[in-house]
Order: structure tokens, then sequence, then C-alpha cells
């Protein structure tokens, strides 16, 4: 290898080490996706399924929002139907997103459309970067306003048996660039076999553009992450996680069941 793309390359895994170790989503509100994005998608003409499913054991037990949801015993989450259009862009569909809170109240809340573009076979790539946009239509318990949207950038290193992805995400409610909100992600995983790998993933909210959070006010939750994948059958990802400050729940489970056809 070339000493300049030796020289790249370990630049990019410093900066990728530096990112993960000091950023971190839950959000401050619920949230039926606990995921960060490897930049692999659907192959074309490939329709994929995944179901999230996440539990708050331990978590707040004042909702975020007025008549929002009490995070504390409640179970999020949805089925997300996913198309490889090309071996560059995804499309999805999240839907219906959904609540079953504490009290037994079975609540619909949300409906994404997504559409994600990567570089081409990233599972493949020393590096890989891709961008994704979602927009969701909203009931009032879930979100304040009606219409939401996300930007959530990709940018990852396949070394060896190692992985380091960072998910800077800006989340919006469409009222203006400072009221975007920060919300980054990232992992960093070791693949022990060729289907499991071992992770944590850190997820922080950090609060709107233009009045963010003080350090002890930002959500901050760190996961414990086991994943199986086969290659053309499905993936199964399980975590445990925990909050580290006052906005985030103590304890979170997640549960994502992926079958490809």
């Amino acid at each position: 290898m070339p000493d300049v793309t030796k020289n790249c390359t370990r630049r990019a895994t410093l900066w990728l080490a530096f990112i993960a170790l000091c950023c971190g989503r839950p959000a401050a509100a619920q949230t039926d996706e606990i995921q960060v994005y490897d930049a692999v998608i659907a192959d074309e003409g490939q329709v994929d399924v995944e179901l999230h499913n996440n539990f708050t054991p331990e978590g707040r037990k004042t909702a975020a929002t007025p008549g929002g949801i009490v995070p504390n015993h409640a179970l999020n989450g949805v089925p997300e139907f996913a198309y490889g259009v090309t071996d560059w862009f995804e499309a999805g569909l999240y839907l219906p997103v959904y609540t079953l809170t504490a009290g037994g109240r079975a609540l619909l809340d949300s409906t994404k459309l997504r559409a994600l573009f990567v570089s081409p076979w990233a599972g493949q790539r020393t590096f890989f970067y891709g961008i994704n946009f979602e927009l969701s239509y909203n009931a009032g318990h879930w979100e304040p306003t009606r219409l939401s949207g996300e930007i959530r950038l990709i940018a990852g290193l396949h070394l060896g048996d190692w992985d380091l992805i960072v998910n800077p995400i800006l989340d919006t409610d469409f009222h203006g660039t400072g009221k975007l909100d920060f919300a980054p992600s990232a992992r960093i995983a070791y693949n022990f076999s060729p289907v499991w790998a071992l992770s944590l993933e850190q997820y922080a909210d950090f609060g709107q553009l233009d009045a963010l959070h003080a350090a002890g006010q930002r959500a901050q939750t760190l996961f414990a992450v086991v994943d199986y994948k086969q290659e053309d059958t499905g993936n199964i990802e399980f975590g445990i996680g925990h909050g580290f400050t006052a906005a985030s729940d103590d304890v979170v489970l997640k549960l994502i069941l992926g079958v490809d056809f």
C-alpha cells in the first residue's frame, strides 16, 4: 500500500475513533429505531424487512413533551420495509410506528419514508460513507409537530475484524436551521466470526443547534450489542443500554429481527 494511502487510512482511523468516544440517540423523546447505520443496503431488486422493538424496563417517569409518552415500562417498535433500487440507493418505509404503554394502551405513533444513498458495496470497502433522509408524519403524542425529518450522515472503516462507524444526525421540525437537533451515534464492533459480532454503541442528543444542552442535560446512552448476520437469510441484533444522565433512561433493551426476500 502506498505511504499516502496508509497515512490517510491512519488519520481517518484516529478521527473515527475520537468521534466514536466523544459522541454518542435515544433522544430525550421516545424513539422507534435504535441503530447505527453501516451503509449496507438491500441488493438491487431485493426487499428487506426489519422489525424494531425497544423496551424500557427502567426509564424516565415523565414525558419529554406535554401529552407525550412516558418511557418507563413502554414498548416502542416498527416494521421497516426496504427496497434496493440500485447498488447505491435504497428506499424505505416504516409503517406503523407503535407503542404499548405501561398502562397497556396500544398507540399508533407515526409513519416514515426513507431515502438512503451510499457508497456501493459498502460491506466490502475499507472506507464507506452515505447519507440518509427521512420524513415522518406524526401523532401529537409522539412528536410536537405533525411533520418532522432526519438527515443522517454515515462514515466508517472496516479494519480487519474491527468496524468503526459514526452517524452524525440532524433532526428537524422544519422551523429553521437553528432548530435542528444534533443527535449523533457511533459504533465500535469486533467481528469474531463471519456471522457473529460484539459491539459498543453510543447514542446521544445534544439539543438544538441554537441552544445546545448543558452536559448534564444531554441524553447519553451506551449499549452493549450482539449481532448475528447470515448472508441471504437475515439478522438478529440484541442490545442492553444504560443511560448516564438525567435526560436518559436507566435501562433500555433493543431487539432487531431482519429477513431478506
